[in-house]
């Protein structure tokens, strides 16, 4: 394969999985699993104090949730 159509290829194959990152993400069998972890009802949001102390929590799980917690965050308006 000469090189421009291996870009080409490449360039195609990124941009596919750039759109669906949080689509991969977001696993639907954890769904509520941060809610879990912290004590909180699932129909009710987590306060701040709590998931910005999650963000630096000893469990990396749970860090990771929360990192991913407050990136989708910022999507809402």
């Amino acid at each position: 394969m000469h090189s421009r159509a291996k870009r080409e290829v490449m360039s195609k194959m990124t941009k596919k999985k750039a759109g669906n990152w949080i689509k991969d993400a977001i696993n639907p069998d954890k769904k509520g699993s941060l809610h879990k972890t912290l004590g909180v009802p699932e129909g009710k949001k987590i306060p701040k104090e709590k998931l910005e102390k999650a963000t630096c929590s000893k469990s990396r799980l749970t860090r990771k949730r929360a990192n991913l917690a407050e990136t989708l965050k910022g999507f809402r308006h």
